[in-house]
């Protein structure tokens, strides 16, 4: 499907502006941003609503000593607001900035939007040999192999090789090659922490993903004190482990993997449970275009079809400068689910590398009126911000460095979320799709056990958001027969995450 058909659907609610985004170099703020700024400058800022009790009561606790707190209520049919506590107040919104980036991907692309994946090859066909290279181009699908669509680990494989099969492909002289560039290379945002590279969540983001560019590691541990053995790796990435972990009779396991991308090298750290056959733990591809093109390889020489060269992806060959502009035939596309099931996933179990995907496919659409040097994490956080300036929001505190929230210095407000939320509801022809894509309070997803027990379980959708000293909720509440959006974010409070949920129950419950 051509993306021209979403972009009409969106631009028939909200005309999206593209604007000069960031020079190089430099970390710059749009003309629209720095108007915004000017105006919430000059303007002085509204008095909050009376301290509600429940909020007072919070405040007092000892882990809160140090905290922030942000909290924005508003009835959706009106906007109007119930509840606010500084709700103008800059803060790190850690995953609920997913549903900035999944809102404005409906918005922009349309629920029913495919990512492509396409099969080519250069050179002839003669007497069933490729005399070429066969070539996977990509298009951002963060689905392909993914353990979160049924069926999927294994669908891309049988529809490229029944594509083959189709061509009369059953040697291949030159190489399979893995096109990744619709984006670039820079895989990870540079405000992520060093704890986050290597680890399964922080999986860098590419023109092709493959196995939500993770692996299992499976490791045999003994007694306390001894070291873990490293069994297998699930699938089989080349990777070397530097292996520092240890075996403990704690009640919690807590390791870390790190590695920083396109290298095979990666350091084991912390601790495991003790006598376990086979304990599992994750860490992410470094390389997914080349893995995909090796994996691949290996597949067809399983099914009888011979690869004569090795396998490569565009960066490498960029680089040893063999890439050429030659013709290519397609013989076969693989399509993702549509957007609307992908939305869904990224919000139900807060989905990192999803998320990024999808603001760096937004960023594929951004025009700036000169040309300039931007990554595809900037062009896409840029064109977020442009798409929700032009529908009236006050963006001049949406401060985004990914599309997941993983970056510390994301900040957002919690006025902004709930603004937000009310624009999905009242003017998105997408509501629907949206709505439905944020887990149920107690029984779904990142949220199943949230409120579980209390009278809002069942009757609230809500995005959470964690990381360090950081817990953030928003979405919709129902009371009766009113809608209401809210924002929840608590920065740098003393506890431990489990008793800080705890208190927002009792604050939502309070509340509502």
């Amino acid at each position: 499907m051509h993306i021209k058909k979403y972009i009409l659907i969106s631009l028939l609610f909200c005309q999206v502006t593209f604007l000069p985004g960031q020079e190089s170099g430099q970390k710059a703020l749009s003309p629209a941003i720095k108007k915004q700024a000017t105006k919430q400058t000059e303007q002085p800022v509204k008095e909050n609503s009376p301290v509600p009790q429940p909020v007072k009561q919070l405040l007092h606790r000892p882990f809160m000593r140090g905290a922030i707190l942000a909290l924005s209520v508003k009835d959706v049919s009106d906007g109007k607001e119930l509840y606010a506590y500084q709700p103008r107040l800059e803060v790190t919104p850690a995953s609920v900035m997913k549903m900035v980036t999944t809102a404005a991907a409906l918005e922009i692309l349309g629920e029913k939007y495919v990512f492509p994946t396409v099969l080519e090859y250069d050179g002839q066909i003669v007497e069933g040999v490729l005399k070429g290279n066969l070539y996977i181009k990509g298009s951002g699908d963060p689905t392909l192999g993914s353990c979160h669509v049924e069926g999927s680990q294994t669908a891309f494989l049988l529809s490229w090789l029944e594509a083959l099969q189709w061509a009369g492909i059953k040697e291949i002289e030159g190489s399979i090659v893995s096109d990744e560039g619709c984006f670039d290379w820079e895989g990870c945002s540079w405000k992520w922490v060093n704890e986050d590279l290597g680890s399964y969540y922080g999986a860098a983001s590419y023109g092709i993903t493959i196995f939500d560019n993770n692996y299992k590691l499976v490791l045999s541990t003994g007694s306390a004190g001894t070291t873990p053995e490293i069994k297998k790796i699930e699938p089989k990435v080349p990777l070397v482990f530097s292996n520092h972990l240890v075996c403990s009779s704690a009640h919690s396991a807590e390791y870390y993997i790190s590695g920083h991308p396109f290298s095979k090298e990666r350091h084991l750290y912390g601790v495991v449970p003790v006598k376990q056959e086979a304990f599992v733990i994750r860490g992410d591809i470094p390389d997914p275009p080349l893995f995909l093109a090796e994996y691949f390889t290996d597949y067809l020489e399983e099914q009888g079809i011979v690869v004569h060269e090795a396998p490569a992806c565009k960066r490498i060959w960029q680089k040893e400068d063999k890439w050429g502009n030659n013709e290519r035939r397609e013989i076969g596309t693989f399509y993702s689910p549509p957007l609307k099931r992908i939305v869904r996933i990224v919000n139900e179990v807060s989905q990192n590398l999803y998320a990024d995907v999808l603001a760096k496919t937004l960023g594929n659409l951004y025009v700036p009126e000169k040309p300039i040097r931007s990554s595809s994490f900037e062009k896409g956080t840029e064109m977020i911000r442009h798409h929700w300036d032009t529908c009236g929001l006050d963006v001049s505190s949406l401060w985004m460095y990914d599309g997941c929230g993983l970056a510390v210095t994301d900040k957002l407000t919690a006025d902004f979320l709930t603004d937000m939320l009310v624009y999905m509801q009242t003017k998105s022809i997408h509501k629907d799709a949206f709505y439905n894509s944020l887990p149920l309070a107690g029984k779904e997803g990142s949220v199943r056990n949230f409120l579980r027990g209390t009278k809002l379980e069942g009757k609230a959708r809500l995005k959470s958001g964690s990381m360090s000293r950081v817990k953030s909720y928003s979405g919709y509440i129902q009371k009766g027969n009113k809608e209401y959006a809210i924002a929840i974010i608590i920065n740098n409070y003393a506890c431990e995450g489990r008793e800080m949920n705890k208190a927002i129950e009792s604050l939502l419950a309070a509340l509502f």
